[in-house]
């Protein structure tokens, strides 16, 4: 018997603008056919983007857009444990990609450290931020 090897999960963090256009930003990135998990921090600002993709997606779709709602404040700070208990749950059934959407990006690097250390070394790989700028 073999067991599968897991390979980490591509993690983009997105960071930048209004909860809008981070979310705009995110929806342009999906790739059609994987499964995505989006975790977003703070409260959405009437624009729900990616509810509405969400809802699109059939629920028993192979490939569905999973969103997570963190309450505002600093990830790697204030919302550490609930992050961890989230990344924790949701790592359990890893999605293709996850995407995590910054309200306040000042401790960005602390976050990344986080993510790359143990356990999540082996569970994440950390791709290029998104930087989104606001019009």
């Amino acid at each position: 018997m073999t067991s599968a090897v897991r390979r980490p999960t591509p993690l983009t963090l997105v960071s930048g603008g209004r909860a809008a256009e981070r979310e705009a930003a995110i929806a342009q990135a999906l790739q059609p056919g994987h499964a995505t998990a989006v975790i977003l921090e703070g409260l959405a600002d009437g624009n729900a983007i990616l509810a509405d993709l969400a809802e699109e997606i059939s629920p028993s779709s192979s490939f569905p857009l999973q969103l997570l709602r963190i309450a505002p404040g600093c990830l790697c700070c204030s919302g550490n444990l609930v992050l961890r208990v989230t990344l924790n749950r949701l790592l359990r059934h890893p999605p293709a990609r996850l995407f995590i959407s910054l309200a306040d990006a000042s401790h960005i690097e602390q976050l990344r450290t986080w993510l790359t250390a143990s356990p999540y070394d082996v569970l994440l790989a950390l791709e290029a931020d998104l930087i989104v700028s606001s019009t």
